[in-house]
């Protein structure tokens, strides 16, 4: 910043020595200063840097500096409207996000710069810049996020996209860990990379498992940092509870090893914490497992003829449940909807396809047994070898209607979206929440609430119980390993997480053919409002995974983090003392507005 920037914004001239130093003085100072100014520069304000300035910055970056356009700018003409079903196309492209909006909250908006930033100097030119200037900053890898935290109008946008290298090692030890941990196996992913390549390079070409994400879109990063759950999480754990080391750039522009022995509160509060508050990760290495001979999944759909058969139905599924499929083996969902309908996606891995047509016999034999209830979409149980679990050249033979390939000419043959995700390709949420449910619950003399809760949610809109989002049943391993993360220690003891939500076509300002039904979208949320209601009857103090929750939760901290709040907060104060990292409901942003612009108090 100029000095006759300063002197137009007023700052009183005991200010003015910190500009003059360098190095760290400089980069310690320029946070004091903004903690000062108590705000954040946009466009056209005093403060904004000058276009030599941002010449400067691109330069530092090698050219790599974008300035960002509205992507709908020419209107029917606009490339983006023709990329909104591919959510490959839509990652490529800064200016657009996974999620294009949610109905009363926020709208997707580009940042007015993007820093395509392809190695950690870039990252470290981006955050200085940011820092000195007093910019909004926001992070985006995958984009993904339903709550808006990967873009923001007037900022400056670390894009790592192109960082997406993935390295293998058979003994890997943290740094600074030698004698203290044994090598293990790992895998070294940069912070731009999705789960589809992680699982490329781990699974289909080296034969291991990382515990990674369901949607192949998602990036690493953004996953890990939120806690992270894949369908295997039951056995494996948590994605964070298996990171064993990373590289973050933080607020004052130095570049940090993070793991269990260097700078282990940031470690920790990375694993979990939430995305975007603590730093920019830039690289990370997660432990791999031996993978098992077979994945496997169980799908079929059952109709209750009334609300009486309907309720014995989630009551027989309840009990199956508990006593078949509450332990490692088996992770993923069930659907209760309307239509008194329930709808089974389950996936196992550690057993045959025999063993599991053995343990799914009993309850598909009480459905076929009753006159009230009936199997609408045959179950399909089946195995798949778990080697080619994540191989789009596999189902592009045997199973092509389970995938959709990215398919744009010269793109990795290999990316492809899972066919069950592909609706949710830049919708617009109308209402989203989640809830774990304790495993108490799960006790027979606890099963009729549960059921009432269950049967009485399903009346007000649809919703999943992700059982592989609950650690409870998991082995003794995962569970210590989770314990120690920033992840609500709910999840531990919870069984399943509920999630509800209702979405609409995509919306972003400015999108041509664009119209958002908002009297249909407030509708369909109170009904998610009400339907989470009749869950947290039996749950009342329920906390919330935070990359699928709700906007407009009030309790946030306690919500997300519960017991591990001030612990993060904590490490907030430490490593971004001047609230450089802003998200929305993340560490720390209680001090600032809603837009993240201004500083409370």
């Amino acid at each position: 910043m100029k000095r006759r920037d300063l002197l137009k914004a007023a700052v009183t001239l005991p200010l003015l020595p910190l500009l003059m130093r360098s190095g760290t003085a400089l980069a310690h100072g320029a946070g004091t200063l903004a903690t000062a100014l108590r705000s954040r520069v946009r466009p056209g304000q005093t403060g904004w840097p000058a276009t030599a300035e941002w010449e400067r910055l691109k330069r530092d970056v090698g050219g790599r500096l974008l300035k960002l356009e509205p992507p709908f700018a020419q209107g029917a003409a606009s490339p983006a409207l023709k990329q909104l079903a591919n959510p490959f196309a839509v990652g490529d492209n800064p200016a657009l996000t996974q999620t294009s909006g949610w109905a009363d909250a926020w709208t997707s908006q580009p940042s007015s710069y993007a820093v395509a930033a392809e190695n950690t100097a870039d990252v470290v030119a981006a955050v200085n810049f940011a820092r000195q200037h007093h910019l909004r900053l926001v992070v985006k890898g995958g984009g993904h996020s339903y709550q808006g935290t990967s873009d923001a109008p007037d900022s400056l946008l670390v894009w790592t996209r192109h960082m997406n290298k993935i390295a293998l090692h058979d003994a890997f030890v943290p740094h600074g860990c030698v004698g203290h941990m044994s090598p293990q196996a790992a895998v070294s992913v940069e912070a731009g990379a999705m789960w589809i390549d992680a699982y490329n390079a781990v699974t289909t070409h080296g034969g291991r498992y990382v515990q990674g994400g369901g949607c192949t879109t998602v990036g690493v990063a953004g996953l890990v940092q939120s806690g992270g759950f894949g369908s295997f999480s039951k056995n494996w754990g948590t994605a964070a509870s298996n990171l064993l080391e990373a590289e973050v750039v933080t607020a004052d522009g130095q570049v940090r090893i993070a793991n269990a022995r260097t700078n282990p509160e940031l470690f920790w509060g990375l694993k979990g914490g939430g995305g975007g508050s603590l730093g920019v990760l830039t690289r990370l290495t997660l432990r791999t497992f031996e993978l098992p001979e077979f994945f496997g999944v169980v799908a079929g759909t059952i109709q209750a003829d009334s609300d009486a058969a309907y309720r014995a139905l989630i009551a027989a599924a309840m009990d199956f449940y508990q006593r078949a499929l509450f332990n490692p083996h088996w992770g993923e969902h069930l659907k209760f909807q309307g239509g008194n309908t329930l709808e089974a996606m389950m996936l196992f891995q550690g057993m045959s396809q025999q063993e599991a047509e053995q343990t799914w016999a009993p309850f598909l034999d009480w459905v076929r047994a009753r006159k009230d209830c009936r199997i609408t979409k045959p179950f399909l149980i089946a195995t798949t070898p778990a080697r080619h679990f994540w191989d789009a050249g596999f189902y592009r033979r045997y199973a092509p209607q389970a995938i959709v390939p990215d398919g744009r000419p010269g793109e990795p043959s290999d990316h492809y979206v899972w066919a069950g995700d592909h609706e949710q390709a830049c919708w617009f949420i109308h209402g989203y929440q989640s809830a774990w449910l304790p495993a108490s619950l799960l006790q027979a003399g606890q099963q009729p609430k549960l059921v009432d809760a269950l049967f009485a949610a399903a009346q007000q809109w649809d919703f999943q119980l992700h059982f592989n989002k609950g650690l409870a049943g998991a082995p003794a391993n995962s569970i210590a390993a989770a314990r120690d993360t920033a992840t609500h220690p709910q999840v531990l003891d919870a069984f399943a997480l509920a999630l509800i939500g209702a979405a609409g076509a995509p919306a972003f300002p400015g999108m041509p053919g664009a119209k958002p039904d908002l009297s249909k979208a407030r509708r369909e949320a109170a009904a998610v409002d009400k339907a989470m209601d009749a869950l947290r009857a039996v749950a009342p103090d329920a906390g919330s995974y935070v990359s699928e929750s709700d906007y407009f939760l009030r309790d946030w901290q306690q919500g997300f983090w519960g017991s591990n709040y001030p612990r993060l907060a904590a490490a907030k104060r430490k490593y971004d003392p001047d609230g450089l990292f802003f998200v929305h409901h993340g560490v720390g942003s209680e001090e600032w507005n809603a837009d993240g612009f201004t500083r409370k108090g």
